[in-house]
C-alpha cells in the first residue's frame, strides 16, 4: 500500500516510543504530516522525534500518561497550541502484560490493563473529539487487536480491554459521524515488535506456533499496521467509519 499525502495535516500519535506507534509516526512523517508524539517514556518518544526529523519531517514530543485526564487534555491542548488544529489521531498507547488464565489474574494487573487500554482510549477520544467538533471534523484510529474480535487464551483481561476499545469505537463513530468525525480501529495480529522479541527470547518455541496460526505464513511487521492506519485516516477511506480493520495475516479467518 502506498503512503497517503498528509502534507499540512496535524497528526497525534500516542504510544509513539516504539513498535507500531513509532512505525506509524514515521510513516505519517514521510507522508508530510506535522506530528505530535506522546509516550510514557520521554527517552523513547524523543528518539522517535529524532528519527522523524532526521528523515526531514516535523514533530514534537509531549510526555503523557493516557490514563490521566489532565495529562491527555494537556496533550491535545499542546497539539492545538503548536499547530492550530488536530486533523488525525492514532490512539495506540496500550499494554499487554498477562500470560495466565482469568482465574489466576491479579486485581492490580486487571486495573492496570483497563486503566491504560480502556480508560486511556476513552480519554484520548474524549479530548480529541471535543477539538475536532470545534474545527469541523477529523479522523481517529484506535489500536484494538485481534483479541478484540475473538477470544485470547491466557490473555483474557487484555482481550476484554480490546473488546471494550472496539465497542467504544463503534459507539463514538455512530455518535459523531454527522459531525464529520470518522472513528475506526485497527486490529493487528501478532506483530514483530520489541515486546514480541522479548517474549520469544523467553520461549523460542512459540514462534513456530505463532507463524502456523497465521494463514499468510509469517509474523506481521509494524510498518504493515502503519499502512492501514494511514489509509483509515485518509480521504481514500472517507466512507469508512465504525470499522474494525483486521490486519492479521488471516488469523481471524479460521
Amino acid at each position: 500500500m502506498s503512503e497517503q499525502n498528509y502534507a499540512g495535516k496535524v497528526v497525534l500519535v500516542t504510544g509513539a516510543g516504539g513498535g507500531i506507534g513509532r512505525a506509524t509516526a514515521l510513516a505519517f512523517g514521510r507522508a508530510g504530516a506535522r506530528l505530535v508524539l506522546s509516550d510514557i517514556s520521554a527517552q523513547a518518544g524523543e528518539e522517535s522525534v529524532a528519527l522523524i526529523k532526521q528523515a526531514g519531517g516535523e514533530a514534537i514530543f509531549v510526555k503523557a500518561d493516557v490514563s490521566r485526564d489532565a495529562e491527555v487534555e494537556a496533550l491535545v491542548a499542546k497539539t492545538v497550541a503548536t499547530y492550530g488544529r488536530l486533523d488525525c489521531a492514532f490512539n495506540n498507547a496500550g499494554i499487554e502484560e498477562e500470560s495466565k488464565p482469568i482465574g489466576e489474574c491479579e486485581e492490580a494487573l486487571f486495573d492496570r490493563i483497563m486503566a491504560i487500554n480502556v480508560k486511556g482510549a476513552w480519554l484520548c477520544m474524549k479530548h480529541e473529539i471535543r477539538q475536532m467538533l470545534r474545527q469541523g471534523g477529523g479522523a481517529i484510529v484506535n489500536t484494538a487487536s485481534v483479541a478484540g474480535l475473538v477470544g485470547a487464551p491466557l490473555q483474557g483481561v487484555y482481550a476484554a480491554s480490546k473488546h471494550a476499545v472496539v465497542g467504544m469505537t463503534k459507539t463514538a463513530a455512530a455518535e459523531y459521524g454527522k459531525a464529520g468525525i470518522r472513528i475506526n480501529s485497527v486490529c493487528p495480529g501478532v506483530i514483530r515488535t520489541a515486546m514480541l522479541e522479548r517474549a520469544l527470547e523467553r520461549e523460542p518455541r512459540r514462534e513456530k506456533h505463532i507463524v502456523r496460526a497465521h494463514p499468510i505464513g509469517r509474523i506481521g511487521e509494524a510498518g504493515e499496521i502503519a499502512g492501514a492506519v494511514l489509509w483509515l485516516c485518509s480521504d481514500a477511506a472517507s466512507f469508512v467509519t465504525g470499522h474494525q480493520l483486521a490486519v492479521d495475516g488471516g488469523l481471524t479467518a479460521i
